[in-house]
């Protein structure tokens, strides 16, 4: 099977092997030589995540009592990096950090995972940080502040690697100006996961290959109530102009929808730890997968599986598993 993307003005076929990329397939994307393109790029943030462990999240007004602070590689956009390297991909991110201890700490958690961080720019302001409240549930409330990520700009994405990468990949949690600008430049695939969801250009979304959202996100993209069912919705968002949209559920997987086909898939039962960083290593794998020739409801059970592996660890990118581990969870139902 093939599918159609669109790159620039132009359209470009992709042969999508029988089965996905993990060993019963192409475990490996041919050509990673030092001058080859990457299989990954991605543009976009790295934050110091302050994760405190609280009985429940605190009302107007009311102070809770937490357990000790833990401090974590994060970022949506450093995650989704970190979760590709550690699925095979041959993956660089470009993005601003701080001079300070949390950018020096995010820089090394980049290159110790194998990513290329040439890309990852110093700069003046702090270091963007997230301030995670993760409750018995495993769920979490998030404020970041973005810091030196607010500075990304278009010439920091100027770059070779950006240009010549099978998948670039793109979230809300930098300029949006700037992830334009970086997505006019690719010449592969683009991946927009729209988290956090904010003002978006027309000429992005229109650029974006395939888009990634909840239903949170989707809605508000949207400007209106979601309709029943993901799959309606994937389709409305379609019209906005990406190729390809995904929907992610949360507990209940994740839906594509193309131009004519859908597909749904639900996540393989695990123990819910913490669900911080689930949707980055969704993201992550999927881009991965398309890398290796995917096309993207195929890569759509890889990417629910490394999502589910991803929430039976703490922390984000700590809890991000590598190609055998995704493997070895069992194969997740699901319905076409």
């Amino acid at each position: 099977m093939a599918f159609r993307c669109r790159v620039g003005l132009g359209v470009f076929m992709v042969d999508s092997p029988a089965t996905w990329s993990d060993g019963s397939g192409p475990a490996t994307v041919p050509g990673t030589a030092a001058g080859d393109p990457f299989d990954v790029v991605v543009v976009g943030s790295a934050n110091a995540d302050l994760v405190v462990e609280v009985p429940h999240r605190p009302g107007p007004g009311e102070t809770v009592l937490g357990g000790d602070l833990t401090v974590f590689p994060g970022g949506k956009g450093a995650n989704q990096a970190v979760a590709a390297a550690r699925l095979g991909a041959r993956t660089a991110f470009v993005g601003r950090v701080g001079d300070d201890a949390h950018g020096r700490f995010l820089r090394e958690a980049l290159t110790g995972a194998g990513v290329e961080a040439s890309g990852l720019r110093t700069t003046t302001a702090p270091t963007g940080t997230a301030l995670i409240l993760l409750t018995p549930d495993g769920e979490n409330s998030i404020v970041v502040s973005p810091g030196a990520n607010a500075r990304l700009d278009a010439a920091d994405v100027d770059r070779d690697e950006v240009r010549r990468s099978r998948v670039l990949l793109l979230q809300g949690e930098v300029d949006a100006g700037t992830s334009l600008a970086a997505a006019r430049l690719a010449t592969g695939l683009v991946v927009l996961n729209l988290a956090p969801v904010g003002p978006v250009p027309p000429p992005l979304l229109e650029r974006c290959d395939v888009l990634v959202v909840n239903e949170y996100e989707a809605a508000a993209l949207l400007g209106a109530p979601a309709p029943d069912g993901a799959a309606r919705t994937a389709r409305l968002l379609r019209g906005r102009g990406p190729s390809v949209v995904v929907i992610t559920l949360g507990a209940l997987g994740a839906v594509a929808v193309d131009g004519v086909r859908h597909r749904s898939v639900r996540p393989p039962p695990v123990d819910v730890v913490d669900t911080t960083g689930a949707g980055d290593a969704f993201t992550a794998a999927l881009a991965q997968q398309l890398a290796a020739g995917v096309d993207p409801l195929g890569a759509l059970e890889l990417a629910v599986r490394a999502g589910a592996a991803a929430v039976t660890r703490r922390g984000a990118q700590p809890s991000f598993a590598t190609m055998s581990e995704v493997v070895a969870l069992p194969r997740a139902p699901h319905r076409r």
